[in-house]
């Protein structure tokens, strides 16, 4: 059965789209059939890491929305991109960064049953095994959506007083939309910290377990969203560390 994974935070500057970038291609790698969709509508930039060049492209999520074209036909396929070969398959559906289109979202907003029907979709006609949905921090009526339908919700936060308190916030809203299982996951945690001392803190005030904890890494910096972490330094402890929560969606 398929799976709907989405990846969310309460603030931004989360990392939250590389997070979703390094996990899809993770799942990819190991022969799966995976798509991303990038509703950061106000905030777009995912298109950068999977090495998408928007320029040539007249087809975004946005264009689906509008009811311009199926939203398969903005799926484009980034698989040898990130060196996905064999049966494994990594397809983005990327969303305008074009200013006018941006404005147009920011102020007439968009159909959130449409966007609920473009996801059933695109699962089906691409033949999905993960859909993953990179959303836009905060709380609004499509977060709410894209955590409603999930089979997973991975919230993500920083050792920061204000990500505990939204990530709180979050966590009560997902509980009373029923989400079938939450995941957190900490990033960008500073090398003096005790990364276990951390992780059972965090479970504990929570009471859901921690899929990961990831260090705040220069070598990832230094790639300045210019590819895929995990397909250039495969042998790196953050690629290892996406290894592992990979393994805990495909048990989820």
């Amino acid at each position: 059965m398929p799976k709907v994974v989405s990846i969310h935070s309460y603030r931004g500057g989360t990392g939250k789209s590389n997070f979703t970038a390094n996990l899809a291609t993770t799942v990819a790698l190991q022969g799966y059939r995976v798509g991303v969709v990038d509703t950061d509508l106000p905030s777009p930039g995912i298109h950068n890491l999977f090495s998408l060049e928007l320029e040539p492209t007249d087809k975004t999520l946005n264009n689906y929305l509008w009811g311009d074209t199926p939203i398969e036909e903005t799926a484009y396929d980034v698989s040898a991109n990130v060196g996905v070969e064999k049966n494994g398959k990594l397809y983005l559906v990327p969303s305008s960064f074009k200013a006018d289109d941006i404005a147009r979202i920011l102020k007439n907003g968009y159909d959130v049953k449409l966007m609920n029907d473009g996801f059933r979709r695109l699962v089906k006609e691409l033949q999905l095994d993960y859909l993953f949905i990179d959303t836009h921090p905060g709380l609004s009526k499509e977060t709410f959506l894209s955590i409603a339908i999930s089979h997973v919700l991975i919230l993500i936060l920083r050792p920061d007083k204000q990500d505990y308190q939204g990530t709180a916030v979050t966590m009560d809203v997902a509980r009373q939309l029923k989400v079938r299982k939450m995941l957190l996951v900490i990033n960008k945690v500073y090398s003096t910290l005790n990364r276990d001392a951390l992780k059972q803190k965090v479970e504990e005030t929570y009471n859901e377990n921690v899929a990961g904890v990831f260090p705040l890494s220069e070598d990832l910096v230094q790639l300045a969203s210019e590819g895929v972490f995990c397909v250039k330094y495969p042998e790196h402890p953050v690629s290892q560390e996406f290894q592992k929560v990979a393994q805990q969606i495909q048990e989820a």
